[in-house]
């Protein structure tokens, strides 16, 4: 995404009011997009009882809106600086509600999976334009502003993501079971359609880089080639293919590199700008995003299913135990950038890393010194301390990445570390059929279930502590106090990537 052109005509314009509804339109749809990220994991159990869906088919619900997301992300934030912001936006959330409605109709499975990834795309199409709209309609001085308020949403979301889904599976309205976590989506995103249309003002950047349709079909082939056997191996039984399909994919992203090479020669806009990686602290935190986003998709997913469908508990039942989760995650992520990082740099973030992995232990061992009787109450020391842990690192972490990345290439760095955070997700849901279901048996009687899904619940933390280790490690790359990298021109990258990386 190429946020660091200006704007064509019209310019911000201060009196106009129009822009204030604008404003609470394209939030509206990012906060509807950051909810429905959240919205499904706690409605999970129920889809896998209602549907009958397989435990791969779970995993993809999940992974194939975020591999949707990340695929399209760049190329989405393209289109809107070529053909119109406003244009592609309305394009992108009309396709959501659309998909939407398309989840919460769902016949079976598949058609649910196949929703999910439609949804994703879309939303690739969507979230690229919010801030790009803020930034061409809002004048410089009003920007510190409007993006305090999209952090305000950001812990919103976070908050009111799993709880809104598991009142809206609990009270199952009309009898339409998990639907309606769907189909909540279609009133809101007709009224910003149409309210969209009228209010918001079209810009286009008048230097857009080109499409690279090729390096998106490469990163989405690779990523299929590494994720579809990890997700289908364990109930095939590991088949040879799966194997070989994993060992091409290293295959596909070394012709993915070698194009992008030769793409960047012959018109200077490759969907991977390579030159980026030669920036240490920025080679570091794409690695560091990557691993991240990794533990992240292990855990969410895997924490649902442990309290559901391990421990027996109600979707609202678990959904109020995230809440000291997401409030300490959106506490913490506001004390690191105001207070802690301008004094301490780096250091908040490798402590993000150790205290986030001290929770993860702690969890474990309440897991397992309480087996079946623990109790929501208990489990809020440990998801505190993640909480606080993963505050420290997210809302920071972005700003440290970019801090040494030449201007000119601002927008399509902080294009690429939310992408690679997305894909990053997306392969932590793939890897939960190896590190959670490949320790579950097949064969478990009703007795057996609560049991062994707590033993895979340790197991596949034990894996995530180990994650956050290596990203302590891979954070002594980062600057010690990351600089002002460009005025201005980082401001809505930063600001997207701390809306999408607080919610993953």
């Amino acid at each position: 995404m190429n946020s660091t052109d200006t704007p064509q005509a019209p310019q911000p314009v201060e009196g106009d009011r129009r822009r204030w509804f604008a404003l609470a339109i394209v939030m509206t749809a990012a906060f509807m997009d950051l909810v429905d990220v959240t919205i499904v994991n706690i409605a999970i159990p129920s889809i896998q009882r209602d549907e009958g869906a397989t435990f791969s088919q779970i995993q993809w619900i999940t992974a194939g809106y975020a591999l949707a997301f990340a695929a399209g992300l760049v190329t989405g934030g393209r289109l809107g600086d070529i053909h119109g912001r406003k244009r592609i936006f309305l394009i992108g959330i009309g396709g959501f509600t659309v998909a939407s409605a398309l989840c919460g109709l769902a016949v079976n499975p598949e058609m649910l999976v196949a929703s999910r990834i439609l949804q994703g795309a879309m939303a690739a199409l969507m979230v690229p334009q919010v801030l790009s709209i803020v930034h061409a309609t809002f004048p410089p001085h009003e920007r510190g502003k409007v993006f305090g308020l999209f952090g305000a949403i950001v812990g919103l979301g976070a908050v009111s993501g799993p709880l809104l889904g598991a009142l809206l599976t609990e009270w199952n309205l009309f009898g339409l079971e998990w639907r309606p976590i769907f189909l909540i989506n279609l009133p809101v995103g007709i009224a910003g359609l149409l309210l969209g249309s009228r209010f918001i003002t079209e810009s286009k950047a008048p230097r857009a880089l080109k499409l690279d349709l090729v390096g998106v079909a490469l990163v989405t082939l690779g990523l299929l080639m590494l994720l579809y056997p990890l997700t289908r191996g364990r109930e095939l039984g590991w088949p040879l293919w799966g194997y070989v399909s994993m060992a091409g994919a290293l295959v596909v992203f070394g012709a993915l590199v070698a194009y992008e090479r030769v793409k960047g020669a012959r018109d200077g806009s490759p969907l991977i700008e390579l030159s980026l990686f030669r920036v240490k602290s920025f080679a570091a935190g794409i690695a560091v995003q990557t691993v991240f986003g990794v533990g992240l998709g292990v855990f969410f997913l895997v924490w649902t299913l442990y309290m559901q469908m391990g421990l027996g508990w109600s979707a609202l039942r678990a959904g109020l135990t995230g809440v000291p989760f997401s409030v300490a995650v959106s506490a913490a992520a506001g004390m690191s950038v105001q207070l802690l990082v301008p004094r301490f740099g780096r250091k908040v973030l490798q402590a993000g890393a150790l205290v986030m992995a001290a929770g993860v232990l702690l969890y474990i061992w309440e897991s397992e010194r309480y087996g079946m009787d623990i109790a929501p109450w208990q489990m809020a020391l440990p998801l505190v301390v993640m909480g606080v842990g993963m505050g420290l690192i997210v809302a920071p972490l972005t700003d440290a990445v970019l801090s040494e990345v030449p201007r000119e290439h601002a927008g399509s760095a902080s294009g690429l570390i939310n992408t690679v955070q997305q894909m990053g997700n997306a392969l932590g849901l793939g890897l939960v059929s190896v590190v959670f279901f490949g320790v579950i048996d097949e064969r478990l009687t009703p007795a057996e279930v609560g049991p062994a899904f707590a033993d895979g619940f340790q197991h596949a933390l034990g894996y995530v502590a180990a994650v956050m280790g290596v990203i302590f490690l891979l954070m002594f790359a980062l600057p010690k106090r990351p600089a002002q990298h460009v005025e201005g021109a980082g401001e809505p990258p930063v600001a997207v990537e701390k809306e999408r990386e607080l919610v993953a």
